[in-house]
């Protein structure tokens, strides 16, 4: 024969390459077990065409899964090649299938969402063959019966003998030292069925074993040895003179550039683009094996939108709402500490008596302007304040309003983190000489000067003491509402010697130097005063305590509320387990397939895996997408605050969707990759 398909990588001989000992093989069928097989002693040399003919339920198609690796004997042994079957694992079964057996299915057993290229280069993914290679040699075998002009059609555009001839392309992907063909004819009309015959004895006739089950007779006449089955058993097993093909031909071949045919070298390892098998590779294997099950992920969930979408659907709203929440708790926590930073962060205030609201702390004078300028000596002080207040009535032309009246020290401005909008503050020399000069805030700007927009160098009274505006306050909102009181600050020594005839002052407050440990800086300012005092006559209250707190408490409050919202997660990963545990039962006739043309378990389960962890990646990134469209949407009716998005939550959000993936993705992929390969490839 001239033309050449592939050829086996063992040569033709009469060694025995499948071997059957004492095979029976039954099904439990309620209280009884069903014996399909009883006693099966069977050999099968290498190169010989063969028919397994038998009655519908007589077991041939049993013999064959068993011949196949694709089911087990309940008793007996099997040999290939001299392998005790018995003794593999589920992994070194597939292996056997995937380097030693191709199958012709009589329903041909194509994936649809597949062209017929990728279903033939489908058996090399699992040898890990790099996809350039796989898919030249696909095309060449599908180029060689005669589909040259089908490669990218699925199979919903073959007919059935082309759909046949694909199978028998896929059959030859690896090698396919034996060919096992299931009723090849069944599905196909006269003519289709002669042109899949004559390609399985040219298969025969370059090396390849035939084995052909069938319950035509015109079938199995073709073969040279035909094996009869009947109620499990053997009744029959004869040699036979193979029928003469008709002179019609079958393009099966094709002719090199020179008017021959293409050969290819008997070395199993031969260049993959002369018709052998492709060689394995190893590490390499493992990428091209999660890429193939990437992409065919992508097509499962493409081929199913609603489905995919409604699936997501639990994970977006998850992810979106712990993202949001982390981030509108961030964000809070930010201006709430901006907002203390604007009283003075960093800062210890000083007050006489033990604590608030001590009935003896208004007799308490012994907190004096001496006490701050020793506090302001130490290392650890960055500026210190002393206050003192009142409510008194300012007046200005022909207009009274009540304000809050503070005498201050030079540095109260840098201590509290007020900015100054217009004019100046005022200084130590003003201080010393209590000097009638102060600053207002901008409330008390509109009460006093209404639209006038420059009060500075206006005289205003303050009780009976006129003062000079020398600056106003810029305007600041705070989260606790707008303040709607007047306050004006004068030099202490003016308030002390010129409005409230006192000596002491009423507080003191402490900037301490940044990086300085804000608690050690506490207990060596108590340690100063209650030296110069001779006793411990007031208490302190440190604002960095309170920051902790509102850190602390945000903090608190945000793990409570995304706790809540990873309820929607785990809902979420419910619905990913479910719509996978009916994906798989959808597809267990597609898993059969890929077990049949040597997927390995784990093939499998990764394949389910990918699936489950790409539906929760794509929830998660357009959970996130949709946190920021929060953002926007939260600044347009919040404007106090904003949203704000770290890239830990980001990161902690993708590795959530990840690892909800693989735990609710788990389950379904290990069922997935347990099914039975028999009973799968039976499912429709």
């Amino acid at each position: 024969m001239s033309s050449t398909i592939a050829q086996s990588p063992l040569n033709a001989s009469s060694h025995s390459m499948l071997e059957l000992t004492g095979v029976t093989r039954r099904f439990p069928s309620g209280d009884h077990d069903v014996v399909v097989l009883r006693d099966v002693n069977l050999t099968i040399a290498a190169g010989e065409i063969v028919a397994i003919m038998g009655a519908s339920g007589s077991g041939k198609s049993t013999l064959m899964n068993i011949l196949g690796c694709l089911d087990h004997p309940s008793e007996g042994s099997y040999r290939v090649a001299g392998r005790e079957t018995r003794d593999l694992d589920a992994d070194a079964l597939a292996q056997l299938r995937r380097e030693h057996f191709g199958f012709i299915f009589q329903r041909y057993h194509l994936l649809p969402h597949l062209d017929a290229a990728a279903n033939v280069e489908m058996p090399s993914v699992y040898t890990g063959t790099p996809h350039a290679v796989r898919r030249a040699r696909s095309v060449q075998l599908l180029e060689r019966l005669g589909l040259a002009d089908r490669t990218g059609h699925r199979p919903s555009q073959l007919s059935g003998g082309q759909q046949q001839r694909v199978s028998i392309a896929r059959a030859l992907m690896n090698g396919g030292e034996v060919i096992l063909a299931d009723e090849p004819t069944g599905a196909l009309d006269t003519r289709s069925g002669k042109e899949v015959i004559r390609i399985l004895k040219e298969l025969n006739a370059l090396g390849h074993t035939v084995i052909i089950v069938t319950h035509d007779e015109s079938v199995a006449a073709h073969a040279r040895r035909i094996i009869e089955i009947r109620d499990g058993e053997v009744v029959d097993d004869r040699t036979n003179t193979p029928v003469a093909d008709a002179p019609e031909a079958v393009p099966v071949a094709a002719a090199d550039g020179d008017g021959g045919v293409v050969a290819r070298s008997t070395d199993p390892a031969a260049d993959a683009s002369h018709g052998g098998a492709l060689p394995p590779r190893r590490w390499a294997g493992g990428i091209d094996r999660f890429v193939e099950a990437f992409r065919m992920a992508w097509i499962a969930l493409v081929s199913h939108r609603l489905r995919t979408f409604l699936t997501m659907l639990g994970i977006i709203i998850g992810i979106t709402s712990v993202v949001s929440i982390v981030a509108i708790g961030e964000g809070a926590k930010r201006y709430m500490l901006a907002e203390i930073g604007s009283i003075g962060t960093n800062t210890i205030n000083i007050y006489p008596g033990k604590d608030w609201g001590d009935n003896r702390a208004t007799t308490i004078q012994t907190l004096v302007p001496e006490d701050v300028s020793a506090l302001s000596e130490q290392v650890y002080v960055d500026s210190a304040t002393p206050e003192t207040a009142r409510s008194l009535l300012l007046r200005y032309r022909n207009i009274d309003a009540s304000a809050m009246v503070t005498g201050v020290g030079e540095h109260f401005f840098q201590v509290r983190g007020m900015k100054i909008a217009q004019g100046i503050a005022f200084g130590p020399d003003e201080v010393r000489r209590q000097a009638q000069v102060a600053v207002i805030d901008q409330n008390t700007r509109r009460k006093l000067f209404g639209t006038n927009p420059n009060p500075l160098g206006e005289v205003i009274f303050v009780g009976n003491l006129p003062c000079v505006v020398i600056g106003v306050t810029a305007e600041k909102k705070s989260a606790f509402g707008d303040m709607k009181s007047l306050n004006i600050w004068v030099p202490y020594t003016t308030a002390a010697g010129r409005l409230f005839g006192q000596r002491n002052v009423d507080s003191i407050t402490v900037r301490v130097r940044d990086g300085q440990p804000s608690k050690a800086a506490e207990k060596s300012l108590e340690s100063l005063m209650t030296q110069r005092h001779g006793r411990k006559d007031f208490f302190t209250y440190n604002m960095d305590s309170v920051v902790k707190t509102v850190e602390k408490t945000s903090q608190s409050l945000t793990l409570l509320l995304s706790l809540i919202a990873v309820i929607s997660l785990v809902v979420g990963g419910i619905g990913v387990m479910n719509i996978m545990i009916v994906s798989v039962t959808e597809r267990t006739r597609e898993i059969g397939i890929r077990m049949a043309v040597g997927a390995r378990q784990s093939d499998i389960m990764q394949q389910f895996l990918v699936e489950a962890v790409m539906v929760c990646l794509m929830g998660g990134a357009i959970g996130i997408a949709l946190s920021f469209g929060t953002s926007f949407i939260f600044s347009l009716f919040v404007a106090q605050w904003k949203m704000v998005f770290s890239m830990g939550s980001v990161v902690t959000a993708f590795l959530c969707s990840t690892l909800i993936g693989v735990v609710f993705g788990f389950m379904p992929a290990r069922n997935a990759a347990r099914l039975d390969p028999v009973e799968a490839l039976a499912r429709d």
